[in-house]
């Protein structure tokens, strides 16, 4: 698997695993967690939880920026992760919402956005720039492959696209992890207080201090929540004690994310030697041009360019689809599935599981097909993903119409005896299983390849900036990923899910018509 690669490959995937270690924690619990601590509608949660994720990818960009006009790559990623560090000590510290002040609410959800703004900044200085080191790799693998003949430069041009993909596996090996740190020390925390972990008791909590109301929800579900019940007889003491208490463990997961950061940082500095020096490169590269070949370079710029464009357009709708796994999928398993002895935030980690597992299997099988003359082009690979993402969401279109859900905001309001008079019941955890599968085989169709076609099309002196603007793609289309929680909570949840299934079916369409266009520009 390792066999012809870059030798800093390895090391790069490794130093990028401590930024997708915090990356997936914040995935599995963000929306959640603002929703829990704040009392926030799912729909707010959901657009702060857009806002910060836009911020992710779209200061990647400026990081881009920034590294190729320093020609500095290596500072520029390890500012990032030190920042990124600082970032995660500040939402590591509990500090803790209170009923009986709006200004001081007010000013530690403010608190926490300023610190998801320090972590948006630091992955911008950091992700792409990384991203763009592992492409100049592959540059220099085929530069001196192609020194070898045409029939080395082949091979080695075969290899961007599964290295892409081990970068990928390794990197996913932290979001494997990550997703399970906040609910297991959460569950310790509320334990240890008295506690039992309920996933709809923080928003009924919340209710209860609002409105004063003991509804039928509330009183069944507060027996479950408590282990001496009986005993309770302060509701706003016990309201307060438990939404504080649930949230504690998830602040001090946020401490495994700056180790994880420091980890990622010491591993860069003793590694960054075997990696590409971009300054050096360009400054040969310059002096060799005549003034015909830059105009021709100029032209050659201006057609890769506008495929690149053109496939940032897709990637746009296909993360909107992809990143409902922290939005509509994620209130999803809490509500609709049966979390008794699973948390909802845990299910985050089938996605690094099924990009562990399957990426191998995908790498044989586009392997199998070049070795019998037969390879899948990128940009054709790029419209297969789209359609097995549109699998996922016709899945779930056809199970949540079967089994006659409503919204989420009618489900979460229904007793235990309501839904037996209706006849509804949780879903078992085999429908999230299904989902994340067919979500992640258009991952692994779309992301890593995503980005080895913007470091096959990118011109040389501007690499940095076009994993950026791929990084951009990415953030317009999390800038958007809000309408998930509010068509879920304000439709039956079958016509939610109908939306993303035209949004994949359309976009693989549009891919498929420029696929030759494409496959002309990048060969």
């Amino acid at each position: 698997m390792f066999n012809k690669h870059p030798k800093g490959l390895i090391p790069a995937a490794i130093a990028n695993m401590g930024e997708r270690f915090g990356y997936y924690i914040m995935n599995a619990v963000l929306l959640l967690f603002l929703v829990s601590k704040f009392g926030l509608p799912d729909g707010t949660a959901g657009l702060i939880y857009s806002v910060f994720y836009f911020g992710i990818y779209v200061l990647s960009l400026v990081g881009g920026i920034i590294a190729d006009k320093t020609q500095n790559y290596n500072k520029t990623i390890q500012w990032g992760l030190i920042i990124m560090a600082l970032g995660y000590v500040a939402l590591a510290i509990p500090v803790f919402s209170e009923t009986d002040g709006s200004s001081q609410w007010w000013g530690i959800l403010i608190f926490t956005c300023v610190a998801l703004l320090m972590i948006a900044f630091g992955n911008g200085l950091f992700k792409g720039n990384l991203q763009a080191i592992v492409g100049k790799m592959y540059d220099e693998l085929e530069e001196e492959a192609a020194k070898e003949g045409p029939e080395a430069l082949k091979i080695a041009q075969d290899k961007r696209d599964s290295g892409f993909q081990i970068f990928y596996v390794f990197i996913n090996i932290g979001g494997l992890i990550a997703p399970f740190v906040a609910p297991l020390l959460r569950q310790w925390w509320l334990n240890a207080h008295q506690f039992v972990y309920n996933a709809d008791m923080p928003a009924l909590c919340h209710q209860y201090l609002q409105d004063g109301l003991v509804t039928e929800k509330f009183a069944e579900t507060m027996r479950l929540a408590a282990q001496n019940a009986d005993a309770i007889t302060d509701l706003a003491a016990f309201s307060q004690d438990y939404i504080t208490v649930f949230n504690q463990g998830i602040h001090y997961s946020f401490i495994a994310s700056v180790a994880a950061m420091l980890i990622s940082l010491i591993v860069f500095i003793c590694t960054k030697k075997m990696f590409p020096q971009p300054a050096a490169k360009a400054a040969k590269a310059v002096e060799q041009y005549t003034e015909q070949e830059k105009i021709a370079m100029a032209k050659e710029i201006k057609q890769r360019l506008y495929a690149l464009f053109a496939v940032l357009g897709i990637a746009i709708f296909f993360w909107l689809s992809f990143h409902q796994n922290g939005q509509s999928l994620s209130v999803f398993a809490r509500d609709f599935v049966q979390t008794d002895s699973i948390a909802p935030e845990i299910w985050q980690a089938l996605n690094p599981f099924f990009v562990i597992v399957l990426t191998p299997v995908i790498m044989w099988l586009f392997g199998g097909l070049a070795k019998k003359g037969k390879s899948i082009s990128t940009p054709r690979k790029i419209a297969i993903g789209m359609a097995v993402a549109g699998c996922a969401y016709l899945f779930l279109m056809v199970f949540s119409y079967v089994s006659g859900y409503p919204s989420g905001t009618d489900f979460r309001a229904l007793s235990a005896d309501q839904m037996a008079a209706e006849g509804l019941a949780k879903a078992g955890p085999w429908v999230l299983i299904v989902t994340y599968f067919f979500l992640t085989v258009a991952e692994l169709f779309i992301s890593p390849l995503g980005l080895s076609f913007v470091s096959k099309v990118a011109p040389k002196n501007m690499v940095g900036l076009c994993q950026g603007l791929w990084l951009g793609a990415t953030a317009l289309g999390n800038l958007m990923i809000w309408v998930g929680p509010v068509m879920y909570n304000a439709w039956p949840i079958q016509y939610c899910w109908a939306v993303f299934f035209v949004i994949c079916l359309i976009s693989m369409s549009i891919m498929l018509g420029m696929v030759k266009w494409l496959e002309k520009v990048a060969c």
